[in-house]
């Protein structure tokens, strides 16, 4: 590998996935930078969760490589697996909490198997995961008894019980109405800027895409091969992938990136839509 590759926190080289004679995608290459928001965007059934999949071991690839910190994944073995796993935070979509515990519970889990810490650090440190997403006082609360964006905010706690280094979201936004889908990318953000994590997030939402990601990725599905990399808001006006241009471009007419007077944070406007 090259010292630009040694030196990305993820780096996937030469990828084809495949589900027997059927290739999803071929020959993806591209890095994620250490702290940096990375969106893995393309149209339905064009393999985005599949790459992501891959890139956290769910999945072997037909071919290819997937390498942390320089250090191969995709061959290691099971105890340098584990290691590397240990850095992981995955929410994957609708969120995945057990129905039959508490949120304090399901964000116990991943300490309680993973850690040596009693019980009250265990405490502890659930409530601390579940004040920074802002959750706290709802400890004693099952996922039916809240909203949906708040099962998500949860989910996100229960992500970052073990303090990863990269944390990999699916679809995150999928399901939550445009304010919580708002508040999600603001949190995100939030968590980035904090605790200095890097984020993978598969997404087709434009405002997220717009909102929070460093750089992106196209999985270009009538090719089945990358149709783009870069800054998504430099790629929307720049690109000469059609495809790309139009999943880009799509009702985006008129869109203004502004941001939060209180946070700073970003987020689309629609025209006519008073920023606020």
């Amino acid at each position: 590998m090259t010292k630009s590759e040694l030196s990305a926190h993820i780096s996937v080289r030469d990828l084809t996935m495949a589900y027997g004679d059927f290739v999803v995608m071929r020959d993806l290459t591209f890095e994620v930078g250490r702290g940096e928001v990375f969106a893995i965007m393309g149209g339905s059934g064009s393999g985005k969760s599949t790459l992501l999949r891959h890139m956290i071991g769910l999945l072997k690839p037909e071919s290819g490589r997937v390498y942390y910190d320089g250090v191969d994944f995709t061959d290691a073995d099971d105890e340098q697996r584990t290691q590397m796993l240990r850095k992981f935070g995955v929410m994957f979509q609708g969120g995945a909490l057990w129905s039959s515990q508490t949120l304090a519970e399901n964000v116990a889990f991943p300490l309680e198997e993973f850690t040596d810490l009693g019980e009250e650090d265990i405490r502890e440190t659930v409530a601390l995961k579940l004040a920074l997403v802002g959750l706290r006082g709802f400890e004693d609360f099952y996922p039916a008894e809240i909203s949906g964006g708040m099962c998500k905010r949860a989910s996100l706690a229960r992500a970052m019980a073990l303090d990863p280094e990269i944390l990999f979201f699916d679809e995150p936004s999928a399901g939550l109405d445009p304010v919580s889908a708002r508040r999600l990318d603001e949190l995100i953000l939030e968590l980035r800027d904090s605790l200095g994590t890097t984020v993978v997030v598969v997404t087709h939402e434009l405002a997220s895409i717009f909102a929070i990601a460093d750089r992106a990725i196209f999985l270009d599905a009538s090719t089945r091969r990358m149709g783009g990399l870069g800054d998504p808001k430099t790629l929307r006006g720049q690109t000469d992938n059609e495809n790309l241009r139009l999943f880009l471009n799509r009702g985006m007419v008129g869109l203004q990136l502004s941001h939060d007077p209180a946070t700073g944070a970003p987020f689309v406007v629609a025209p006519g839509r008073r920023k606020s």
